[in-house]
């Protein structure tokens, strides 16, 4: 069988994801400086927020998804991805 069938169904979905995903991800830029410009402490405001997304995915996916983000997640720090990245947004905003 192809995957052809499958192609002109992803598209518009992946890019609806996309767009919510930068929607969400403004808002908590947003809801982070606010926190921070309230001098909440960083680690304060990543703990919950972490907390926060963790309750998320349990209430909406399953162990082994979860895991598998987590370790998406470890991925990113250990190659330094996010190292990258925030020098990426500090350069951008500079």
């Amino acid at each position: 069988m192809s995957d052809n069938t499958q192609s002109p169904a992803d598209g518009p979905q992946m890019e609806q994801v996309s767009e919510e995903l930068t929607k969400c991800a403004m808002v908590i830029e947003h809801a982070i400086d606010h926190l921070l410009d309230e001098n909440h402490a960083p680690l304060a405001v990543a703990s919950a927020l972490l907390g926060g997304s963790l309750g998320l995915l349990s209430r909406t996916m399953d162990r082994e998804t979860i895991l598998r983000i987590l370790e998406s997640a470890v991925q990113s720090v250990r190659s330094g991805e996010l190292d990258d990245a925030e020098k990426s947004r500090r350069s951008g905003s500079a």
